[in-house]
C-alpha cells in the first residue's frame, strides 16, 4: 500500500517518473529505485528502452513497472495515474520530466510547435499533478518535483516556447506549493544547466567551450548530478523544503 503519515524516514515509497526511458529520466528512475522506491518507468515511444530500465532496477533488487503513454493528452495522464497507483499500490512521489524541443526564432514558430511544446512540458505536469494530488492528500504524504530549466529563469534564443514552459513550470510549482504545502505535500523544482547527453554531445565543440566557460564548477553537469537533487527533493529530510526552484547547474546562473 501506498506510505501516509507516520511512515518511518526511510521506508519505500512509489514513484512515477515521467519521459524515464532515457537521459535525466532514466537517471531519477534509478537513483529513486536504489533508495528502494518502487518505481514506475513511463515512455511515450521508447519501450524497449523503458523495459531495459525496468530491468535494470530489477536486477538491482528493486521493483519497477513500465508505462506508455502521450502526456500531451489530459486523458492520458489522468489514465497513467490511475494505472500506476492501481500497480504500486498507490503514488507518492511525481517527477514531471517528460519534455520535448522545437527550436527555432520566435518569428519562424509554427503555431503547431509552440503549443506541442507546452502541451508536453508544462500542461502536462498539470494534468499528472492534479490527478496525483488526490491520493497524495488522501494519504498524508505526497513528492512532486517539476523539471524545469535554467532557461526559464535566464531565457534562451530560439526557444521561446520552451522557455516559456519551463518558466511556467516554475510558476506552477509555487501555486501547488502554497495550496497543498499544509497537507504533508510539497512541490518543488529542479533546473538543470548544461547536461552531459546525447544531444549536447552533437554540439560543436565552440558552443561547447562557450558554455564551459559560463560555469564556475568547471565542467558540464551529469544526469546524475541532476537525479541526487531530485531524491533529496523527494525524501523525507527534505519536507521543509516547498516552493523552490534548485538550480543544478555548476554555478552558471546566480541570482
Amino acid at each position: 500500500m501506498s506510505a501516509g503519515k507516520g511512515t518511518p524516514a526511510g521506508e519505500a515509497r512509489n514513484a512515477l517518473i515521467t519521459g524515464s526511458s532515457r537521459g535525466l529520466g532514466r537517471a531519477i528512475a534509478l537513483a529513486l529505485a536504489g533508495r528502494g522506491d518502487r518505481v514506475a518507468v513511463h515512455y511515450v515511444r521508447g519501450e524497449a528502452a523503458a523495459r531495459e530500465v525496468a530491468e535494470q532496477v530489477r536486477a538491482a533488487g528493486g521493483v519497477a513497472e513500465v508505462f506508455g503513454a502521450d502526456v500531451s493528452d489530459p486523458a492520458a495522464c489522468r489514465q497513467l495515474v490511475e494505472d500506476v497507483t492501481q500497480a504500486l499500490g498507490g503514488l507518492d512521489v511525481l517527477v514531471n520530466n517528460a519534455g520535448i524541443t522545437r527550436d527555432t526564432l520566435a518569428l519562424r514558430m509554427k503555431p503547431e510547435d509552440w503549443q506541442s511544446v507546452l502541451d508536453t512540458n508544462l500542461s502536462a505536469a498539470f494534468h499528472l499533478s492534479k490527478a496525483a494530488l488526490r491520493g497524495m492528500l488522501r494519504a498524508g504524504f505526497g513528492r512532486i518535483v517539476n523539471i524545469s530549466s535554467i532557461v526559464g529563469i535566464r531565457g534562451n534564443v530560439g526557444q521561446a516556447n520552451y522557455v516559456a514552459a519551463k518558466a511556467g513550470l516554475i510558476g506552477l510549482t509555487k501555486a501547488l506549493a502554497r495550496e497543498y504545502g499544509a497537507r504533508s505535500v510539497t512541490v518543488n523544482a529542479v533546473a538543470p544547466g548544461f547536461i552531459e547527453s546525447d544531444m549536447t554531445d552533437a554540439l560543436p565543440d565552440e558552443v561547447r567551450q562557450s558554455y564551459l566557460k559560463q560555469i564556475p564548477a568547471g565542467r558540464f553537469g551529469r544526469p546524475a548530478d541532476v537525479a541526487a537533487a531530485v531524491a533529496f527533493l523527494a525524501s523525507e529530510e527534505a519536507a521543509y523544503i516547498n516552493g523552490q526552484t534548485l538550480p543544478v547547474d555548476g554555478g552558471m546562473v546566480m541570482p
